[in-house]
C-alpha cells in the first residue's frame, strides 16, 4: 500500500507540469551517452512516448559525432573541430550525411516506432526544410549555417501525430550543391524557432554549465552567459550548445535547457519536477 500511494503523491506533483505543456511543442537534441548506451537509448524512447502519451509534441533533432568521427578515421578521411564545430571538407560531408540520413536518423525512426509511437525520419533536405550557407564564409569547409527554417514542415507532420525525427543536413542555395552539414545544436535551434516551441532541451554528456569551481549553474539569463562566454568559464564544444540555447530564447523559446543526458529519464525529471536537473536559460 505504502508504494501505490507514493506513486499516487508523483503523479499528483507532476500534474501541474503535464497541464502546462500539453499541446505544447518541445524540441530535443538527441546526442551523446544518450545516443549509444542500449539502457539509456531504451530509456530515452520511453521517455518519448511517455511525452507523446500526455499530449506534448516531441521533436527530435540528432548527431551522430561519434559514428562519424570512427567511419571517417577508418576511410582515413581527415577533419577537425574548429571552437566545437567541424572543418567538413566534401569528403567528409558525403559520409557525415550516409551516416546522419541513412544511418541513425533511421535507426532512431524505427526504434521509436517498435516503443509504439508513429515516427518519421527526414533530414534538412528534405521539403527544405533547411536552407544554408557557408558558415564563417567557408572558413569550416561545407559546415553550413542556416538561413531558413520551414517551420509549417514539421507543423504539418504535427497535424498527423507524427513524432519529426530530424538529420541536421541542410540544402544548398543553387541546383545541385551538395549540401551544408549542420552542427545539431544549431539546428535543433532553428527548428525550435521555427516551430514556435515551449522549450528546447539539449542533452549532452555533461551536468549543465559549470562555473570556474567546477560547480553547477541551474540557471542563467541572456547577460549571465555572455559574460560567462566572455571570460572564458564557457569554452570549446559547450560553446556551439550554449549559444544554441541563448539564440532560441532570443527569439520566442521560453527556456532552453542543457542536461545530462547519462541520467536515466532525464527528459521526464527536467521537465515534470519542480528541482529539475541541468542547466536552464531564460532572456531576463
Amino acid at each position: 500500500m505504502h508504494n501505490s500511494t507514493k506513486i499516487v503523491s508523483i503523479l499528483l506533483d507532476s500534474l501541474p507540469y503535464i497541464r502546462f505543456f500539453r499541446g505544447s511543442k518541445i524540441v530535443i537534441k538527441y546526442g551523446g551517452a544518450a545516443q549509444i548506451n542500449p539502457e539509456l537509448k531504451e530509456q530515452f524512447a520511453m521517455d518519448i512516448v511517455m511525452l507523446y502519451m500526455l499530449g506534448i509534441k516531441p521533436i527530435i533533432v540528432h548527431g551522430g559525432g561519434k559514428r562519424i568521427n570512427e567511419l571517417l578515421d577508418s576511410l582515413k578521411i581527415h577533419s577537425e573541430f574548429v571552437d566545437g564545430f567541424r572543418i567538413t571538407s566534401i569528403d567528409a560531408l558525403r559520409i557525415v550525411e550516409m551516416v546522419l540520413s541513412g544511418e541513425i536518423n533511421k535507426e532512431i525512426t524505427a526504434f521509436l516506432n517498435h516503443h509504439g509511437v508513429n515516427a518519421l525520419g527526414i533530414s534538412g533536405k528534405d521539403a527544405s526544410l533547411f536552407k544554408a550557407i557557408p558558415k564563417a564564409n567557408g572558413k569550416y569547409g561545407y559546415t553550413g549555417e542556416i538561413i531558413e527554417t520551414r517551420g509549417e514542415v514539421i507543423d504539418n507532420l504535427l497535424s498527423q501525430n507524427l513524432i519529426p525525427v530530424i538529420a541536421p543536413i541542410a540544402c544548398g542555395d543553387e541546383a545541385g550543391h551538395p549540401g551544408f552539414n549542420i552542427n545539431a545544436d544549431s539546428a535543433a535551434s532553428a527548428i525550435a524557432i521555427a516551430s514556435k516551441a515551449k522549450r528546447a532541451i539539449f542533452l549532452t554528456d555533461t551536468i549543465g554549465v559549470l562555473d570556474n569551481q567546477g560547480e553547477i549553474l541551474e540557471s542563467l539569463n541572456l547577460e549571465q552567459t555572455q559574460a560567462l562566454i566572455k571570460d572564458g568559464t564557457i569554452k570549446g564544444g559547450m560553446i556551439p550548445k550554449v549559444e544554441a540555447c541563448l539564440e532560441c530564447i532570443s527569439k520566442g523559446v521560453e527556456k532552453a535547457h542543457i542536461i545530462d543526458g547519462r541520467i536515466p529519464h532525464s527528459l521526464l525529471l527536467e521537465l515534470f519536477t519542480s528541482s529539475g536537473i541541468g542547466t536552464e536559460f531564460t532572456l531576463e
